[in-house]
Parts: structure tokens; sequence; C-alpha cells
């Protein structure tokens, strides 16, 4: 079968009014001609971006077209100047201005981020750019998505005043202290977390929100394991799992072990995730069906993953939730081969 030439692609995607069907094409056009025919590639969707006739794909293009655009490529400047002018467009606009434009895009961005007209999540997008463009903290304790951010969130003093002296570069934020044996592993446990470890930094590699940190297996707190240690008497393993590896917002949802993505808690936030299953905040009260030897450690869709606190090994227990009562099974015979499965998911 020929392959379909970019001319070809190009007028489907123009004259094409099914969003499922663009998608497609879209994808195709993107496979078969972005890195080989890139400046025409990237002249179809502006284009489109501009003019095309399904008005919700002019808005999700925008990532398409940041991804195809090499660092500090001042042609495709104009188009982002004129992008964040417009509303639809404007949110992921930011992001191509700051790429191609840098610190040039900054008195744009922050004429944006102060303009009391536009909507909050526009305005907060453009602080939180500008946050990360420039390693300035202006985006301290707030949501990793500025969508959720409120007014108050948006720091404009700050802002003005960095404006005023210069913009100059901050000093970022410092990473999580992390053990030495990620790096020198010795024992069991050590090298099954440091085989995590290192699939956790590809994705931090990847994308890392400096100010939310995500994907870390980190040391935690002392205060943390006080409370831990005060409320159970944890299996060795995986006491010492918490202590030196504490999973920092990591997500397991490579593969199909775990379709709905699997979150494993860390230290400083074991004892509250037993909510819902052991027991029942509201109420301020356990939850008397749920059985007092299980600690949920993690859950995949709402589907606690249990350590039995009675066994040596730390054996895990699983069970669909929903279901009116809870039916546990055995998943794995001790914590270390739970995290070995997690290792080769990550």
């Amino acid at each position: 079968m020929a392959k379909v030439t970019l001319q070809d692609l190009s007028t489907q995607l123009l004259n094409e009014s099914d969003g499922n069907k663009f998608a497609k094409l879209k994808s195709k056009l993107i496979s078969q001609y972005g890195a080989t025919d890139t400046t025409q590639v990237l002249e179809i969707l502006t284009t489109y971006a501009r003019e095309g006739k399904l008005l919700h794909w002019r808005n999700f293009l925008m990532t398409d077209i940041i991804g195809l655009i090499p660092q500090g490529d001042r042609q495709y400047a104009a188009f982002f100047e004129w992008a964040i002018t417009i509303p639809n467009l404007t949110y992921w606009a930011v992001d191509g201005l700051l790429k191609t434009s840098g610190q040039q895009a900054y008195d744009q961005l922050i004429t944006l981020a102060t303009n009391d007209q536009l909507p909050v999540d526009n305005r907060a997008k453009a602080i939180k750019s500008l946050a990360l463009h420039s390693q300035q903290p202006f985006d301290r304790q707030l949501p990793a998505d500025p969508g959720y951010w409120k007014i108050p969130d948006l720091r404009l003093e700050e802002l003005l005043n960095w404006q005023k002296n210069g913009y100059q570069t901050g000093a970022g934020y410092t990473p999580p202290a992390t053990h030495a044996a990620l790096k020198q592993p010795v024992t069991a446990l050590d090298k099954i977390a440091a085989r995590l470890e290192k699939k956790l930094q590809e994705r931090r590699n990847s994308q890392q929100d400096p100010s939310n940190p995500s994907d870390w297996l980190i040391i935690a707190a002392d205060s943390d394991i006080q409370a831990i240690d005060s409320k159970w008497q944890l299996p060795e393993t995986y006491r010492t799992f918490l202590q030196n590896f504490s999973p920092l917002r990591v997500m397991i949802d490579e593969g199909d072990a775990f379709a709905a993505g699997l979150d494993l808690y860390g230290a400083g936030e074991l004892i509250g995730r037993q909510d819902g299953y052991a027991y029942n905040s509201m109420k301020q009260e356990k939850i008397l069906d749920w059985p007092e030897n299980y600690l949920v450690i993690a859950d995949a869709g709402g589907d606690p993953f249990c350590i039995d606190l009675t066994t040596k090994e730390g054996a895990i227990y699983t069970s669909a939730h929903g279901m009116g009562t809870w039916e546990f099974e055995l998943y794995a015979a001790s914590f270390l081969e739970f995290l070995d499965e997690l290792a080769q998911n990550a």
C-alpha cells in the first residue's frame, strides 16, 4: 500500500469534520513526516490552529506544535505571540512562547499574568511557566496544575518586583534527599529499590516539576517514622524501605499489571491513607469489618494492597473495592516480591 503523501494528509486534515478521524490523521501526519519534514508539518498544524474548522482541535494541536519546534527557534515566536491573545489557545501558547523566545517573552507573559480581565487559569499558567523557566519560586507550595490556583495564589507583587530588578535567574528548588544505597546497593532490598529508582529517574529526566517533585524514593522524615512506629509494628523489610526509600508521588502505571495505575504510599501519607479502609475520618472511628492486621501500603484505582503485619516477610494481600465485602487474596508472599514486581512494571 502506497504511503499517503504529505499534501494528501494536509488536505484531509483541513477538510475533516469528524474529531476522531482528525485525531488519527494528525497522528499519522506526525509519525510519518514529523521528523523528516518538520517545517512543512508545522506549517500545516499552525495553519490549522489559526483557521481549522474543528475549534477544539485548534487548542489540542498546541502541544503537538510545541513538541515539534526546536528550543529557541525564533521563526515561530510570532505564531505564539498571536496565540496567547486567543482565549482558547492562551494556556498552552505560554509554553510555546517561552520555548521560542526565552527571556524575551517575559514582558508579554507578565502583562498576561497581571491582567485581571483574563481567566485565572491562563494567568496562573503564565506564572507557573515563568517560575519553571526562571527557577524563581513563584509556584512554591501551590498545586502542580495551575488550573487549580486561585486569585490569592497569584504572586503578582513578587512577579513585578522580579521584573523591576531585571529578571534575575533564581536558585531553583533543592531536590529531595535520597539514600546512598540507591547508588551503591548492598542488600536485596537495596538492589530492588535501586532498579526502581533507575526507572523513576528516567521519568524525572523526561518530566519533573521542581516545586512538586514526583517519582522519587527519599529518606523519610524521622517524625513520620516515629508516628508510624507509635501505631504499628511493621515487618522489618518494609520499615527499612519506608525509612530509606520512602515513595514521593510514585505511581506505577506502565505495562498491563496495573491498568488503573498503582499509587505506592510514602511514609508521610501512610497513616492518612488508611482512611476509607481501616478508618472512617468523618466519624473518627475504626471500620469494624477491616482486618486489624492489614495495613494498606498502596492502591490501584481504589483496590487496596495490604501488608500483613503478622507475617515476618510482609505478605501482600489485595481485594477489589466496591463489592460490598472485602475478599482478600494473596498477591505476593513477601514485600520484597511485591516491590520487585513494581520495579519491573515501573
